[in-house]
């Protein structure tokens, strides 16, 4: 059983400064205790920030190659940890053996090795006339993240502020929290120096208010359930520190006529229910023609009922929902979608069979979705999938943007200038189509109730950065 009861602050493991207060991580497997970690307080982050503070002058003057070489051993660091923090993340969050080694691990060491090399070229000085616009670190930065992508969610912070000379404080999820002890021990093995960067474990209510409240952040920036998001924004408009927001999603995936059907159908419910549908950015509306939709309900069961569900440390292709209380919501939306009038087209209430023990949800597909039900209008984070019919590529269109969220958004089609026209129309700030890889450098975040600011690449940098204004700079010394 793990115990992870200190925090990581000025560069050594310290006791909780109010005490020890015991908080039990549950593996969503076996739903047995796999571990403890200690609660933080206000008096915990406020060390922290004051650590950060302290760090951020020598730390933000560090010269580029000072800053890519510390990145650079942290990437050493993590390879010889990369099994070890596969394997956390499969515990604490039940993500299947397959996806922690191939995505959610390797997403960790992938964004800062994007870090380095943008950092190797990134300009952060421009002259115009006689005017330097210079790019400053912003100071110290807030981080909350989440549990459903846990270390991908810090790398993609941490690595982006690290390398333009930020220094900051981390809160990772309290429900899956052993991957950020792991990321910690990395980054102390890697040499970085005491200050720059600190951990507090803690709740929400807790830790995370106090990070966002905090006068001496400079920046905070949060990834979770729009409700969160929004309480985040509370705390800190006091002290009028910048806030980023990676945030909830509802995303269309619009098949159009002339598409690949069975690639499209297939691929699609298959993006949902890979991390057990615990993506903000997964395709949970299918978007169908209804002159197709018979073939498309078939496709889609067989899709979702192919998808084997088990122990995430053996070969199946989905694991558990992270917790009981998360179990407990996606039900209660499964009811609530038959209630309304959907069709249950597979899966539903209850777990799959023989999967007594652990949060275990059963690949769900419905149909005749309308876009007022509930399956349509909320988050439900599992693996479920609302099939909705269209008339005409504008219906389409409509539908796919009315939703509060704009996170992500899916288009599959043969006519590429038909697709790249659905595609530059609809309101989500990142769109994918006909599934395409994975792009590090595509700048990730959303419209609307998704947040605001983006993630990823060199557009991540911008995020942890002040602009100043230097007039006269490029002048003529006066005469004397």
């Amino acid at each position: 059983m793990r115990d992870y009861v200190k925090f990581y602050i000025d560069g050594q493991w310290v006791d909780p400064a109010e005490g020890l207060l015991p908080l039990e991580v549950i593996n969503p497997a076996t739903e047995g205790v796999a571990g403890r970690i200690a609660l933080g307080s206000a008096a915990d982050v406020d060390r922290a920030v004051k650590a950060a503070q302290k760090a951020f002058p020598s730390w933000s003057s560090t010269s580029r190659e000072d800053r890519i070489q510390i990145l650079e051993q942290i990437v050493a660091e993590y390879q010889k940890r990369y099994g070890e923090m596969a394997d956390a993340i499969t515990e604490e969050m039940g993500a299947p053996a397959w996806l922690s080694q191939r995505a959610q691990a390797a997403m960790g060491v992938a964004h800062v090795q994007t870090a380095i090399g943008i950092l190797k070229s990134y300009a952060f000085e421009e002259q115009r006339g006689t005017t330097l616009i210079a790019k400053e670190p912003i100071g110290v930065c807030g981080f909350i993240t989440p549990w459903n992508w846990p270390v991908n969610q810090i790398a993609t912070k941490v690595a982006p502020a690290l390398a333009v000379g930020c220094t900051m404080v981390l809160k990772p999820s309290e429900i899956a929290p052993f991957s950020a002890q792991i990321w910690t021990e990395i980054l102390h093995a890697a040499g970085v120096p005491a200050g720059v960067f600190n951990m507090v474990n803690g709740d929400g209510p807790t830790v995370g208010a106090a990070i966002s409240s905090h006068p001496g952040v400079d920046m905070v920036s949060f990834t979770g359930s729009t409700r969160a998001g929004v309480e985040v924004a509370k705390a800190a408009a006091p002290t009028v520190k910048r806030v980023h927001q990676e945030l909830g999603g509802k995303s269309p995936n619009i098949i159009l006529e002339d598409a690949d059907f069975k690639a499209a159908v297939t691929g699609g419910v298959r993006s949902v229910m890979m991390n057990s549908g615990q993506s903000c950015n997964a395709p949970t509306r299918m978007l169908a023609p209804r002159t197709r939709m018979d073939e498309v309900i078939e496709l889609a069961k067989a899709a979702a009922e192919s998808t084997t569900v088990g122990d995430p440390t053996g070969n199946a292709q989905m694991g558990p929902v992270v917790s009981e209380l998360q179990w407990n919501k996606i039900q209660g939306l499964i009811h609530k979608g038959i209630e309304e009038g959907a069709t249950l087209v597979t899966g539903g209430p209850g777990k799959p069979e023989g999967l007594e023990k652990g949060y275990y949800v059963k690949p769900t597909v419905f149909a005749n979705v309308t876009n007022d039900m509930t399956i349509a209008r909320e988050e439900i984070f599992g693996p479920v999938v609302s099939i909705l019919g269209y008339d005409t590529v504008e219906e389409a269109i409509e539908i796919g943007n009315d939703t509060p969220y704009g996170l992500a958004a899916y288009v599959q089609g043969s006519d590429m200038a038909k697709v790249r026209e659905v595609a530059r129309r609809l309101r989500a700030g990142q769109v994918n189509i006909n599934q395409a890889q994975t792009d590090m450098m595509a700048p990730f975040g959303g419209y609307k109730q998704s947040g605001n600011g983006r993630e990823w690449g060199d557009h991540a940098f911008a995020e942890f950065l002040e602009t100043k204004a230097i007039m006269g700079y490029g002048a003529q010394p006066p005469a004397e």
